[in-house]
């Protein structure tokens, strides 16, 4: 792994911190315009944070996941010294509230495996701990620590992914990236975008056209805004560009990062990814995808059942609130889609660079993770 990286390659903007008792979300809704913080220190305003996507990002939405339910776990046992006599045993209605929490957290996004895998692992922390004999206070602080150990993984992932990716990218190159995956999203030093700014702090004298990423415009709206933090030459086009670009020979690379990637490679990540995988097969460029092991589904030998979500029809039909199209239209809004594994050059991962037959490096870099 490359040890070039200049000193002044930081992470992103994180898209989480803690005031006191006070849980604080980047809201993303409102960049680049504004840079705020939407508070989603209770359970009900964590459940709308992820499904408004005030933070969004399969990574960033694991993380907050596991800081809300390191929260929830504060308020329940705050709860638990309260309780009258008669009622389930502390640990035991602990547990059941704890679950409910974690479930409502769940069905907010169901593209994104991180949360899931963040909300499962906040939950078997809380069981040992109460298996162990501990009270809930004590329970409830185990929790927090957890929270604060995945963030820490995030970050050390994050920069080993960005050190990997930036060998794969050749001086000079032009790259293409759909949607965000910058510390944003990642919750760090970024995935995909992790690896372009990594390129970029290399010195390597890249650039990067930036697709728009139709109907939320994270691409327009954050993706540009990280890339002008750290200077990155950056150029924005319409997501319908990126074939005329290729035709002319203007794409060198193409890189996204993932919010689930199943057992064979086929991996899902917002919609109008797979045309520029498609595009870029065609054409002969090569197209990466820059994601943490904890994007990968151990449950899924293929993507032809990853759940697709459907986000609200207002996201196509409307631009910032205001009408595109005729009275009464009907629109189709898939949040995600679904790239084969056959149309992926690479799986930049923590441990690596993962090449085909992803079956079997897959397999060895989920071994060589559970290791550890």
């Amino acid at each position: 792994m490359s040890a070039s990286l200049t000193m002044s390659f930081l992470p992103g903007v994180l898209p989480i911190k803690i005031e006191g008792e006070r849980l604080l979300l980047v809201d993303q809704r409102k960049l680049p315009a504004e840079l705020c913080y939407f508070d989603a220190t209770s359970r009900d305003q964590m459940v709308f944070a992820i499904k408004d996507m005030v933070v969004r990002g399969a990574p960033s939405i694991g993380v907050a996941a596991a800081f809300g339910l390191a929260f929830e776990a504060r308020r329940l046992a705050s709860a638990a010294k309260h309780e009258e006599q008669g009622q389930l045993p502390h640990a035991q209605a602990f547990l059941n509230e704890f679950s409910l929490a974690a479930e409502e957290l769940n069905q907010t996004r169901p593209t994104a495996v991180n949360l899931v895998w963040a909300t499962r692992r906040m939950a078997k922390v809380v069981e040992a701990a109460f298996a162990s004999g501990l009270s809930c206070a004590e329970t409830a602080s185990q929790a927090y620590l957890e929270a604060e150990a995945i963030l820490s993984e995030h970050l050390s992932a994050n920069l080993a992914i960005s050190q990997y990716g930036s060998e794969l990218v050749p001086s000079g190159a032009r790259l293409i990236t759909h949607c965000n995956a910058g510390g944003l999203a990642a919750c760090g030093y970024g995935t995909a975008l992790g690896v372009i700014r990594a390129a970029h702090f290399d010195r390597k004298n890249i650039s990067v056209y930036v697709d728009e990423t139709r109907p939320r415009n994270q691409g327009a709206k954050l993706t540009m805004w990280e890339l002008a933090q750290d200077q990155v030459p950056s150029t924005l086009i319409c997501d319908s560009m990126s074939g005329h670009l290729m035709s002319k020979g203007q794409i060198d690379m193409v890189i996204t990062g993932a919010d689930r990637i199943a057992l064979n490679g086929d991996s899902a990540n917002k919609i109008g990814t797979y045309n520029l995988a498609v595009l870029a097969h065609y054409h002969k460029v090569p197209f990466y995808i820059a994601a943490p092991l904890s994007t990968f589904d151990s449950n899924l030998v293929d993507g032809k059942t990853i759940p697709i979500e459907e986000r609200d029809q207002g996201e196509v039909l409307t631009i910032y609130g205001a009408p595109t199209t005729v009275p009464g239209a009907q629109a189709f809004n898939p949040g995600f889609d679904v790239t084969p594994a056959q149309l992926i050059s690479g799986i930049i991962t923590e441990v690596g660079v993962l090449r085909p037959d992803y079956v079997d490096s897959i397999a060895e870099a989920l071994l060589q993770s559970a290791k550890k």
